[in-house]
């Protein structure tokens, strides 16, 4: 377990969050074997392909938090010493002053007592659900886990030169990563992916048994069971409504 208070907002984004993932991906992989660099005077991360230094993917980072093993805590951004007390990051710690979540108000946050020992492995894990919550608050996508020396990792938000997603992006994406995607509650996180993505969504019945959303690549309706797990994507290119 991560930061248990933390983990709605991530579950709630996390059908969303998981497709940006999967651009990001596809974007470095089209650069065959790569490293990434980050130039903090220009204000860049930069993903380049070994064989071929033309061959780049080159974003803006906003640093979101460090998670550290040395003194086992996390660290937000607009915290840091070195970080930007009125930037991306502050967008979390004024969500939670809204809404009273203090684990996004308090500067540094000591890892739950169920970390375990194996701190590398649950620092990776935690980073996501991080760029994840990230994500629901900010509305900005991909996020990105670097290992930043002595097994600190630093999450960053990028500004990043992809594709906005589309319905049929999603239609064409989702059913490979379902299986292996962990959804809570996965009626809510099609209406998030819905909002973040500025799709139109329209619930098919008053028992939310499916939700049909839209945009101008085309259509798509996600089918629910009782329990609100997907049971079937029907997908309709070109604008139209599936039956």
């Amino acid at each position: 377990m991560s930061f248990a208070a933390l983990q709605p907002l991530a579950d709630r984004a996390a059908l969303f969050t998981a497709l940006r993932q999967d651009a990001l991906v596809d974007a470095t992989d089209a650069l065959g074997e790569h490293r990434w660099d980050a130039d903090l005077n220009a204000g860049t991360l930069t993903f380049t392909a070994n064989d071929d230094a033309t061959k780049q993917l080159v974003t803006r980072p906003h640093l979101i938090a460090t998670l550290a093993p040395g003194p086992r805590s996390l660290l937000w951004a607009w915290a840091h010493p070195q970080g930007d007390a009125q930037g991306v990051a502050a967008q979390l710690r004024d969500y939670g002053q809204q809404y009273g979540i203090a684990e996004l108000t308090h500067a540094e946050l000591p890892f739950p007592d169920d970390a375990g020992d194996d701190t590398e492995a649950w620092i990776a894990q935690a980073t996501h659900v991080i760029g994840s919550v990230a994500v629901e608050i900010t509305g900005r996508s991909p996020y990105y886990s670097a290992p930043v020396g002595g097994g600190t990792r630093a999450v960053f938000l990028l500004d990043a030169p992809l594709a906005a997603l589309t319905v049929s992006d999603a239609v064409i994406a989702a059913p490979r990563m379902l299986a292996s995607l962990n959804l809570p509650d996965a009626r809510s996180s099609v209406w998030d992916a819905a909002r973040l993505a500025g799709w139109n969504l329209e619930w098919t019945d008053e028992a939310f048994s499916g939700a049909v959303v839209s945009d101008e690549s085309g259509s798509a309706t996600f089918r629910f069971d009782e329990q609100a797990r997907i049971t079937g994507i029907e997908g309709s290119m070109g604008g139209s409504t599936p039956a």
